[in-house]
C-alpha cells in the first residue's frame, strides 16, 4: 500500500518564516545572503526548520537588501546566432566562479528592445553590463545613461568614434582576415569579399581588413556586389538570395568567395549546391568553385561541404569580459581611457576551400 507523504507547509514569506522560526528578519536575511555569515547554532537550527517547511526565498528581494547584487546583465542583439550562445556560456561559466549570477537579455535586432533591456538590468540594480550592442541603430544615449549607471564593458563590437572610455573585449578582426585572406590566396584564386549588411563594427573592420590583405599580397579587392543596404540580421538568408542570383546569372560560379561571417558562407553554400557548384566533397576536388567564412559557427563543420572558417576564440573573450567588469565592479577601476583586448583566430581548414 502506498503510503502518502504529508504535504509541507507553505510560507510565502521571510517575515513569516522568521515568525514560525523564532530568528529575526535580518538573521534569516543573513544565512540566505552567506550561510556562514551566522553562528553554527543558528544555521543548524535554520537549517533544520527549512526541512519542515516549503519556502523559496526571493531572488530579487534577497539581492536587493545587499550593498552588492551580485548580478551582471549580458545584452546580446540575436540570441538565435549560435555564436552569441557560445560567448554566454563562457561569461556565464567564468561569473558563476567569481560568485555572480549572470542575467541574458537579448534585443532581438531591434534598438527599441535593446533599450528595454538595458532599462531591465538598471532597475535589477545589476552590479554590471557586459554588452555586445547591435551597432549603427543603437540608442547612443541610452548607452551613455547606462555606462554612467553602471560598470559597463562591451564585448564582440563597440562605437568606433564613441564610447572610448567604455572597456571593450573582441576579436583582432586584422588578424582573422588577414589569415585566412593569405590561406586563400596561397592555395588557389585570390578571395572575393561578401561583406556583411551594415550592422555592427565587425562588418567595417573586416572589409577593411580584407582591401588590406589584398594590396599586401599584390591583388586587386574585389566584392560580391549587394543590392541592399538594410541591416538585417538574417544573415542565411540575405546571402542565400544574393548568391542565387549571381549564380543564377553565371556570375562568380568558378569564384574564391570569403564571407564576413559563417552565417553569410551557410547561405552561399545552400545557394551554390543548388546550382551544382560543390562536388568538393569526400575528398573530390575538382570543382574551382571555393567558399570560406569566419567565426567557426557550431553548424560550420556539419554544412555540406563543411566550411572553411577561423575560429574566433570564444573562451578568451568571454573569460576577459568577466574579468573587465569585476575589476570595474571590485575594484572601483573607471578611467577616462577604457581597456581594448582583442583575441587572435586559428585556421579551421575544411572540405569547402
Amino acid at each position: 500500500m502506498r503510503v502518502l507523504k504529508q504535504k509541507k507547509p507553505k510560507i510565502r514569506t521571510m517575515e513569516a518564516l522568521s515568525a514560525s522560526i523564532g530568528v529575526s528578519r535580518p538573521t534569516l536575511s543573513k544565512f540566505f545572503q552567506n550561510a556562514d555569515s551566522v553562528r553554527a547554532t543558528t544555521r543548524v537550527r535554520i537549517e533544520q526548520a527549512l526541512d519542515t517547511v516549503d519556502y523559496v526565498p526571493n531572488f530579487f528581494a534577497t539581492k536587493m537588501n545587499r550593498q552588492s547584487t551580485r548580478i551582471i546583465g549580458v545584452v546580446v542583439p540575436y540570441l538565435n546566432d549560435l555564436f552569441f550562445t557560445s560567448l554566454i556560456q563562457s561569461i556565464e561559466v567564468g561569473a558563476l566562479k567569481r560568485g555572480y549570477t549572470v542575467i541574458i537579455q537579448s534585443a532581438h535586432g531591434d534598438p527599441e528592445l535593446e533599450v528595454k533591456a538595458f532599462e531591465n538590468l538598471m532597475s535589477m540594480s545589476a552590479d554590471g553590463a557586459i554588452a555586445a550592442p547591435i551597432g549603427r541603430a543603437s540608442s547612443l544615449s541610452t548607452f551613455a545613461r547606462l555606462k554612467e549607471e553602471l560598470p559597463v564593458v562591451f564585448i564582440d563590437s563597440r562605437f568606433p568614434d564613441d564610447f572610448n572610455d567604455v572597456d571593450f573585449v573582441g576579436t583582432n578582426n586584422h588578424q582573422s582576415i588577414s589569415l585566412m585572406v593569405g590561406y586563400l590566396h596561397r592555395t588557389g584564386a585570390a578571395p572575393v569579399f561578401l561583406g556583411m549588411p551594415r550592422i555592427n563594427t565587425n562588418s567595417l573592420e573586416r572589409e577593411r581588413a580584407y582591401i588590406k590583405s589584398a594590396e599586401e599580397l599584390g591583388f586587386e579587392p574585389q566584392f560580391v556586389p549587394v543590392h541592399s543596404s538594410e541591416p538585417v540580421w538574417n544573415f542565411e538568408e540575405f546571402a542565400f538570395r544574393i548568391m542565387d542570383d549571381h549564380f543564377g546569372r553565371g556570375d562568380f560560379v568558378s569564384s574564391t568567395i570569403l564571407c564576413a561571417n559563417d552565417r553569410l558562407a551557410i547561405g552561399v553554400i545552400r545557394a551554390a549546391n543548388r546550382h551544382h557548384l560543390l562536388p568538393r566533397r569526400e575528398g573530390n576536388l575538382s570543382s574551382n568553385f571555393r567558399v570560406a567564412g569566419h567565426d567557426d559557427h557550431p553548424l560550420s563543420a556539419y554544412v555540406s561541404p563543411a566550411l572553411t572558417t577561423v575560429s574566433r576564440n570564444t573562451v578568451a573573450m568571454g573569460e576577459a569580459a568577466v574579468e573587465q567588469i569585476l575589476d570595474q565592479i571590485e575594484n572601483g577601476r573607471r578611467g577616462n581611457k577604457g581597456v581594448v583586448r582583442t583575441f587572435d583566430a586559428e585556421l579551421r581548414l575544411r572540405e569547402s576551400a
